[in-house]
């Protein structure tokens, strides 16, 4: 299976970029595992809501371009919440129906535009609480990870 991950900017902190790495290697031994990370759109200091949405649509626009095909997983906080083991059914089943590639999408700061998340085929979200970007990105890399790990009953998931 492929599983893309699109993400806007890249991962500023050593140890974030460090922790990503580290599951990217590991889920390497169950998938083909491609980073894309367009650059997010400038935005004033303290822009406005018409200005949010602009960079948003135009950011959807670099996302597109790294997303040809496959399933659309959209990371976004009112998305649905499922456990570790029903990350690993979604990702199986995917792979049983005949889907070879998943997608995850993270926006940016301000998150991802609305006609995009239209587009996606799930709405996914880790928590009801708010984590920081980066931190996010480590723990999506991670659940990713844990979901390949019990699809292949591997001793990480206890």
């Amino acid at each position: 299976m492929n599983v893309n991950f699109i993400a806007m900017g890249k991962l500023k902190e050593s140890y974030f970029r460090e922790a990503c790495a580290e599951y990217q290697k590991r889920l390497s031994a169950f998938a083909k595992v491609n980073v894309k990370e367009p650059l997010p759109v400038d935005l004033p200091q303290s822009p406005s809501d018409a200005q949010i949405e602009k960079a948003l649509e135009k950011e959807a626009l670099l996302i597109r371009e790294h997303v040809k095909s496959g399933y659309k997983i959209a990371m976004c906080v009112e998305g649905k919440q499922l456990s570790s083991e029903q990350l690993a059914q979604k990702i199986s089943a995917l792979g049983t129906s005949g889907i070879s590639t998943v997608n995850f999408i993270v926006g940016s700061s301000f998150g991802l535009a609305e006609s995009l998340k239209q587009e996606c085929d799930l709405r996914l979200s880790m928590s009801p609480m708010t984590f920081p970007h980066s931190l996010a990105r480590v723990m999506l890399f991670e659940q990713v990870y844990r979901a390949f790990s019990i699809i292949n009953n591997s001793k990480y998931h206890k």
